[in-house]
């Protein structure tokens, strides 16, 4: 049975806290992901030569430095009930801090984690704080988390950010630029934008009619059935091939390789559910927009600036038209998604807002999600013990269908952390491995530290 004591806990404060009194007020992008739980992604290194005391300190003294830039990280949600019973959330920059944790895995290596045949889930969720947490419950809870965890051989840092305050882009853009305050840099190359993104004539804070705290707290929460993960490797070579295998059956030179890699996965996966052909199945894809409004905001926008783009189909169609055709499917919705319409769906939800709830009871049976990208840097991240050997996710927003792109650790190649029941992966041709024990989580001592 992994073992795994939390050691201390303490709160990174910004360094300096330059601006106490910003406020940040959040977009419809962000607003529409209250129900939702954070992001969490870690990074798996072999241990440092440095005694890991010493790093650990490095890493709250360049925290808190990193915190400078992203003031938000070190605030907390805030509130106003309007006359008209209706609430508005902003972003209240008042420096309560960030929670940092220090753990040990006890008889936990590097291969352990990344070995496997199978995510050891139990183990790998255990190195993520704020685990459980909804974006909405930010107004007395840390935004941001980050958990050092002390492997045999190696460490894994993970860390946990509220999706109300930033996206997948700006969560990697914060931990690059912790990165480079680790290595010594006095400012960032890529300082975050703070200001946020509105409709113009868009009236803000944006209210929000009918939301109660105590209805969000009482909500329903359905269980989740079994369900395992796996990350699938794919080589440049691989999905090259599969690129030139999608345009050559349409005739044409339209399908990316991203494209083209997550249609092969949906056919594999309604292939191995061993769906009636005519059960409906949906794929839904989390795209970035920060390209396709005009003028483009920038990469270094710190916020929410995603849309989900959905496409449904009767099983049987996606396996009898096959690679091909699913990818030029794919490939026309996304690219349906222009400024006109990302402008027309923010009005709409302006008028009537409804929220994104990702979870396998609020999603359609047989639906697929895809999240994360594998343009963005994880690799490229040095805390001064050496780059990453992998990257993992945390138990937030996991439901049977959810796969989460990454980069793979050689240039070109890709990685899909698959989130599915143990049949469907099965059915993939894999075969079973002995589950890991129960995790037990001890606590020995609490601190409040770097302030």
């Amino acid at each position: 049975m992994a073992s795994i004591r939390v050691i201390s806990t303490s709160t990174i404060c910004a360094a300096s806290n330059k601006e106490p009194n910003l406020r940040i007020h959040l977009t419809t992008w962000d607003l529409e992901l209250l129900l939702q739980d954070g992001i969490q992604k870690g990074l798996v290194f072999y241990k440092p030569k440095p005694d890991h005391e010493n790093l650990i300190h490095h890493l709250q003294t360049s925290l808190s430095r990193t915190l400078d830039f992203f003031l938000p990280l070190a605030g907390r949600l805030a509130t106003i009930e309007n006359v008209d019973e209706t609430t508005s959330f902003f972003l209240d920059c008042n420096n309560s801090g960030a929670e940092f944790v220090h753990a040990v895995a006890d008889g936990v290596s590097v291969s352990d984690i990344i070995q496997q045949t199978y995510v050891p889930d139990l183990m790998v969720n255990s190195f993520f704080s704020l685990n459980g947490i909804r974006n909405y419950e930010g107004t007395s809870k840390p935004l941001l988390g980050v958990q050092f965890t002390e492997l045999v051989d190696g460490v894994f840092i993970g860390c946990s950010i509220n999706h109300a305050a930033l996206d997948g882009t700006s969560f990697w853009h914060f931990f690059n630029s912790w990165s480079e305050i680790s290595r010594g840099f006095d400012s960032l190359s890529k300082p975050p934008i703070l200001q946020r993104w509105f409709l113009r004539d868009t009236d803000y804070p944006i209210p929000i009619p009918f939301f109660k705290n105590e209805q969000l707290i009482h909500s329903k929460v359905v269980p989740l059935p079994p369900l395992q993960q796996r990350v699938f490797h794919f080589t440049a070579e691989s999905i090259a091939k599969l690129k030139a295998k999608a345009n050559a059956s349409i005739g044409a030179e339209k399908i990316s390789s991203l494209q083209a890699l997550l249609s092969h996965l949906w056919l594999s996966a309604v292939r191995s559910k061993r769906l009636d052909p005519d059960q409906e199945t949906s794929f839904r894809i989390i795209i970035g927009v920060r390209s396709r409004l005009q003028p483009p905001l920038p990469q270094q926008y710190l916020g929410n600036a995603i849309q989900g783009a959905d496409m449904t189909m009767k099983a049987g169609e996606v396996l009898e038209q096959g690679l091909g055709y699913v990818a030029l499917q794919m490939n026309k919705t996304v690219a349906m998604h222009t400024e006109e319409k990302l402008r027309s769906y923010l009005e709409c939800w302006r008028e009537n807002p409804k929220f994104a709830i990702e979870t396998h009871d609020s999603l359609p049976r047989n639906c697929f999600l895809a999240s994360s990208s594998p343009r963005y840097n994880v690799y490229g991240n040095d805390f001064g013990c050496g780059r990453p050997i992998a990257v993992r996710s945390g138990p937030a927003n996991k439901f049977d269908g959810k796969m989460t792109i990454f980069p793979g650790l050689k240039e070109g190649s890709v990685d899909i952390e698959a989130c599915l029941s143990p049949e469907t992966l099965q059915g993939f041709g894999l075969w079973k491995t002995r589950p890991l024990g129960r995790v037990s989580i001890k606590r020995t001592r609490r601190s409040h530290g770097v302030k």
